[in-house]
């Protein structure tokens, strides 16, 4: 498959590169290792962080605050599962989102794990193994951001959690 840019990394970076190198006429493809595109930010981080915290924001000010509004409530209780469910929601609408502009850009887009073969060519493995190759002119890197683990204190995500664990906290 020959493309005039082949993109490594489906976030913000990734994806906003992809649209407008798609709206100047170019043949694009777009490599993603996850499953959803919007990276980091749009999965695990800043759009997770902020729904749980305008959650919080709201459960506090009903705790806290409304009663000097003269707003009394007998009991509040926080409901992590919705509140969970709530921030889920909001990723898949936003990922889906990206996921209709790539389609609409008409952006090819694989799903795997991206190296590269030579300088013209990357193999994409997917999940399950399987593998793809794929040519290119141009290419682009924007593959965001990792957790970095402290040494000696690996992520169990139950006792040492990471910031992608800390977002999908049971209790």
């Amino acid at each position: 498959m020959d493309f005039d840019l082949a993109i490594i990394g489906g976030g913000p970076g990734g994806y906003t590169c992809a649209i407008r190198a798609a709206q100047l006429g170019l043949k694009v493809a777009l490599v993603e290792k996850r499953s959803t595109l919007g990276g980091t930010c749009l999965n695990i981080g800043c759009i997770p962080s902020k729904a749980l915290l305008e959650s919080s924001e709201h459960f506090y000010g009903a705790t806290h605050k409304l009663s000097k509004h003269g707003v009394d409530f007998s009991s509040v209780t926080l409901n992590l599962s919705q509140m969970m469910k709530r921030k889920e929601d909001i990723v898949k609408e936003l990922t889906s989102g990206v996921k209709f502009l790539m389609n609409k850009n008409k952006i090819q887009v694989f799903n795997g794990f991206a190296s590269f073969k030579n300088i013209n060519e990357l193999e994409i493995v997917g999940d399950e193994g399987s593998k793809k190759s794929l040519s290119s002119k141009n290419f682009v890197i924007a593959t965001g951001s990792e957790p970095t683990q402290l040494p000696g204190l690996d992520y169990d995500e139950k006792n040492i959690v990471s910031s992608t664990g800390a977002l999908s906290l049971s209790s």
